[in-house]
């Protein structure tokens, strides 16, 4: 079969700027488990079969695949497919394995789910689909609510195309989504546009109009028509079940510890460098001054060692090379030494220099070094200062290094 590319739609939803990044080049490195876990489910995902026409999808990534196994009647893409809403499902789509969430984290407990979807996509030999939702549920349901952000849509499509999904599809969450019925939504989204052969969801799953479908609810609809359906105990560890709610608190609370281990890596933010006061150059430490995005997920105000990512491809900038990760103290918090008010997040990245204005960056929160404080003088904070430098320089390495 002749190898047809697919052809790229223009994004329909307000969901801002999704730059096309490779999967695996600046979003910084995850730590040996959730490797672990992507390197097996790739090796899971390897054999695909020859690519089905895709006139309405968009790739997000072109992923190099090994060439197909002698398996019957494979299904499988070659390439990863972003779809803006069910509209963009192709005329000729045919079985899926499905899983269902806001997956906002791609956490560890996620990527358990996202492994099962996968293995079962791989043993069927068809495309697994991951369906999430914009903007959060809760935004549509009670206006104000939402939620901190712990991901940004691409950087979740990023992770969830690691653990070796075919197609990122993006639903918008309105109010007329928001009423269907679960029988509606089970007949119209999963079996009349998408095709199901099996949904992997989470054991507290719900839907439907006032969340009256569970798991339960799901498997009476596939026997009615003709699916099958796996609830997947949450993951837990210590007592604690990992879950975004819980890494939003451990965020907050400034925990990096515990976030990295729920979510397999260090808790990212990304953002815009904009101009600050410049007072971090006059104090011999220049920072790049991170604008979040709305509802990002900060960290507690304090001092933290972290990484520094430049996103995207491009060409070196200064001492900074785009997509390679450097060493960084972060400050968050307000400047009350300076008697500040708005609250920031920046970044002063060791043994750098470089004009970063206006690019897209990455900061990885690694470990919490102290509190914020206000300094009795200039001299006091900018000695404290160059400690926290050196606390991160430590801290950084001895990770690397571990």
């Amino acid at each position: 079969m002749r190898r047809r590319a697919a052809s790229t739609a223009t994004s329909r939803l307000s969901l801002g700027p999704l730059p096309r990044v490779s999967c695996h080049g600046a979003g910084g490195p995850t730590d040996r488990r959730f490797r672990r876990v992507a390197h097996d489910l790739s090796a899971l995902a390897g054999a695909r079969p020859p690519p089905r026409r895709l006139t309405a999808a968009e790739p997000l990534c072109e992923i190099s695949t090994p060439e197909y196994c002698s398996l019957p009647d494979l299904r499988r893409l070659r390439t990863v497919q972003r779809w803006r809403s069910l509209d963009e499902v192709p005329a000729d789509w045919g079985r899926c394995v499905l899983t269902i969430g806001v997956f906002d984290g791609v956490h560890r407990g996620h990527a358990q789910l996202i492994s099962r979807a996968v293995k079962s996509a791989a043993a069927r030999g068809v495309p697994a689909v991951l369906m999430t939702f914009d903007p959060h549920p809760m935004e549509v349901v009670r206006p104000g609510s939402h939620p901190a952000q712990l991901t940004t849509l691409t950087r979740r499509a990023e992770l969830a195309e690691e653990l070796g999904v075919d197609v990122f599809c993006v639903m918008p969450f309105t109010h007329e989504f928001m009423k269907l019925t679960p029988a509606r939504y089970v007949h119209d989204l999963l079996v009349e546009r998408l095709h199901v052969v099996e949904v992997v969801v989470g054991d507290n799953f719900t839907f439907g109009k006032k969340a009256t479908g569970t798991v339960e609810t799901m498997r009476e609809l596939g026997k009615r028509f003709g699916f099958e359906v796996d609830g997947v105990t949450l993951l837990a560890e210590h007592a604690v079940t990992f879950s975004s709610t819980y890494i939003r608190a451990c965020v907050d609370a400034g925990d990096m510890a515990a976030a990295a281990e729920a979510l397999g890596r260090p808790h990212r933010v990304e953002g815009v460098v904009v101009h600050g006061d410049g007072r971090g150059k006059q104090l011999g430490f220049p920072t790049a001054n991170v604008a979040p995005p709305m509802h990002a997920a900060i960290p507690a105000d304090g001092v933290y060692a972290g990484w520094f990512t430049v996103l995207g491809p491009g060409p070196t900038i200064g001492t900074v090379t785009p997509g390679e990760r450097a060493m960084a103290a972060i400050s968050v918090g307000t400047n009350p030494t300076f008697s500040g008010r708005a609250r920031t997040v920046e970044a002063y990245v060791l043994d750098g220099e470089a004009d970063l204005y206006g690019q897209h960056v990455a900061v990885d929160f690694v470990e919490h070094i102290r509190g914020q404080r206000k300094f009795e003088s200039v001299e006091e904070l900018v000695e404290c200062m160059g400690r926290d430098v050196e606390t991160a320089r430590k801290i950084l390495i001895a990770v690397d290094a571990g």
